[in-house]
């Protein structure tokens, strides 16, 4: 009474013409475009710059972490950097931890 009966589509129904529009593909592959130069190009980029700054870093310089930690470079491995943070404190930490590399000069004397 409140609901009315749902009948199946007609099985006689024309097939999808063979020479379909291209343009129904045009939308995917666009999406995909747009995608790549508006988020995966930029950070690959990024990444390059990070990687680049980071293997610039050398002994005496004065840095900012990840977690906010600055300081000056004291010593230098292959994966980790010690990093003196205040008189007579080193800490030990990841070079990719590196954010930023600051300026001679930018910190006060440790």
């Amino acid at each position: 009474m409140l609901i009315s009966n749902a009948y199946a589509q007609a099985a006689n129904a024309a097939p999808p013409a063979m020479g379909e529009s291209p343009l129904g593909y045009m939308f995917p592959i666009l999406m995909i475009v747009v995608l790549y130069f508006l988020l995966i190009r930029p950070q690959m980029k990024r990444a390059k710059e990070h990687k680049t700054m980071v293997d610039a870093v050398s002994k005496g310089d004065e840095v900012i972490t990840g977690g906010g930690i600055a300081g000056k470079v004291t010593e230098l491995g292959d994966n980790y950097i010690q990093v003196e943070i205040a008189a007579n404190t080193v800490v030990t930490v990841q070079k990719q931890t590196i954010t930023a590399v600051l300026p001679k000069g930018t910190l006060k004397t440790l």
